[in-house]
């Protein structure tokens, strides 16, 4: 759907992103906090920033829980949240006509949440099952694994959702005086999207915002170290196996190549690991590799569930085709499928409205201006084999860090 993209400044500092499309039936809204796991230094609990984003929705000073859901659900709207490494997002959608209470219902849970004691209590008791779950399913817990061997001694090494040790810790005055810090930074961006124009979303949005947001406390940079391999043994029948490399952060000039390699490495049914270690030798059901990118640094990760016994000829394939890209580059037709997909996939992803809500969010977040689609393809297009070889060069080689959960 087309799009007219707008940023504008508001009082205290935070920004507005708005996507207006004339054409939509929907709206959404997202409400980012730069704050993530990477920001619980030395003293933090970890797991507090995923444990303030539950508590957003357990009450403020004039609503409860229940009160708070049935806002946005009694008009068919839903309301969700997300804690990663470097971000926490609020975000709602519904139809059109719900926006503002959409940023009514938000605006309460972010800037107005009360963290009443036994609420405390018993998330603490939900997040512990949610953690316990994590570490049960090791195709999710060799991410955490992964994370640790990559940024050793690094909070982004830390699990998001922290650990039972940790969340332990945490009280009602932990909870008070992070939000306090973070909720009312001047750095925040507010994303909206729908067929409104800015200006009826500032009309409903400026007089809920606070009137006390303060300059964001410096983050803790990655500094590298000596990457790990780490070992999970456990009763299992299949080997959870998990690669990762350094790679340039989310503004490096490669970063274009650096998702198109990948692409060609293990996103797709037609990449070089998915044919080789599924389709020709059926080594394992599932193989893939994906980047996450942060401010001044990233990762490639490949991951494959194996039988044990596949786990020597699977490294020896990977590697074998990392060297290959590293060496020669792209076959011929591989750089050209790979753009092919990205393109597609850009297309599919933009079908949502709160797609375009969490475009425009993102990209003032993390960019300080909003692309366009438009834009992002053609640097995707300008591309070039030898820049996808240079990316492959640049990783691949120095040596990975490992993760493995097996018997």
């Amino acid at each position: 759907m087309p799009a007219n993209y707008t940023t504008h400044s508001l009082p205290g500092g935070p920004r507005l992103a708005h996507a207006c499309l004339p054409d939509s039936e929907c709206a959404a809204l997202s409400i980012y906090i730069p704050v993530g796991s990477r920001d619980e230094t030395e003293g933090i609990p970890s797991g507090l920033a995923h444990f303030s984003e539950h508590m957003a929705f357990k009450g403020t000073a004039t609503r409860s829980a229940k009160e708070l859901t049935l806002a946005i659900e009694s008009g068919g709207g839903q309301a969700n949240a997300g804690t990663s490494e470097d971000h926490t997002v609020y975000e709602a959608q519904g139809e059109a006509e719900l926006m503002p209470a959409l940023i009514e219902t938000l605006a309460d849970m972010v800037w107005h949440s009360i963290f009443p004691e036994h609420e405390i209590d018993m998330e603490r008791d939900v997040i512990g099952e949610e953690i316990t779950m994590i570490r049960e399913n090791p195709s999710d817990f060799i991410n955490d694994l992964l994370a640790a061997a990559l940024w050793p001694g690094h909070p982004l090494g830390q699990s998001i959702s922290g650990s039972l040790e940790s969340i332990a810790q945490i009280s009602r005055t932990t909870l008070r005086d992070f939000a306090k810090r973070h909720h009312f930074r001047s750095d925040i961006v507010i994303a909206t999207a729908g067929p409104m124009d800015a200006e009826e979303i500032l009309a409903t949005l400026l007089p809920l915002l606070p009137r006390n947001f303060t300059p964001p406390p410096q983050r803790l940079h990655y500094t590298p170290a000596a990457v790990r391999k780490i070992t999970d043994t456990r009763p299992t029948e299949q080997l959870q196996l998990a690669i990762a490399w350094h790679t340039p952060g989310r503004h490096a000039p490669e970063r274009h190549a650096l998702r198109l390699l990948s692409l060609i490495l293990g996103e797709s049914s037609s990449s070089r690991l998915f044919t080789e270690l599924r389709e020709e030798r059926g080594l394992c059901y599932q193989v893939g590799s994906e980047t996450c990118l942060f401010h001044e640094t990233g990762a490639l990760q490949i991951t494959a569930g194996l039988d044990p016994d596949s786990r020597g000829e699977s490294l020896e394939t990977i590697f074998r085709e990392t060297a290959d890209l590293a060496a020669r580059g792209p076959r011929p037709g591989e750089l050209e499928r790979a753009k092919r997909l990205a393109i597609a996939q850009s297309k599919l992803g933009f079908e949502s409205t709160s797609a375009h809500a969490a475009w425009v969010g993102e990209g003032l977040l993390f960019c300080n201006h909003i692309p366009t689609a438009q834009q992002a393809r053609e640097n995707l297009l300008n591309v070039t084999t030898d820049q996808i070889q240079s990316i492959a060069q640049q990783i691949f080689s120095h040596n990975p860090a490992t993760a493995e959960i097996c018997s």
